[in-house]
């Protein structure tokens, strides 16, 4: 049996890493922008642009609700969904961070 050691890394690691695998999907990109673009709650109008089954986009707008990148509301049959600017905007430091942080080591490396 294998053994998880993603709880031996800090939190803001595992918490930028669950964000890298939230939108390592190319649907979800996709999702992201669609609701972006209309800059207000949007429904069933996702599955129109995408390729994929209502079934299949509800599951990627789960995973994107999970971790914290859209918010929803579920009123009846109808579930709405916008993007979660706050959000957005940690994770886009914490990896304007990241990089910052590779960026320190340009120039050192003796890789082939």
């Amino acid at each position: 049996m294998a053994i998880n050691k993603k709880t031996e890394f800090k939190e803001k690691m595992q918490n930028l890493s669950e964000f890298a695998k939230a939108i390592s999907h190319p649907a979800r990109i996709s999702i992201l922008k669609t609701i972006a673009q209309k800059q207000e709650c949007i429904c069933g109008e996702i599955v129109e642009v995408l390729p994929l089954a209502q079934s299949t986009v509800s599951q990627h707008l789960k995973d994107l609700k999970e971790i914290g990148l859209i918010k929803g509301e579920v009123d009846g049959a109808k579930s709405c969904y916008c993007i979660n600017w706050k959000k957005v905007e940690e994770f886009e430091k914490e990896i304007g961070k990241l990089f910052q942080e590779l960026k320190v080591f340009k120039g050192k490396d003796n890789c082939c």
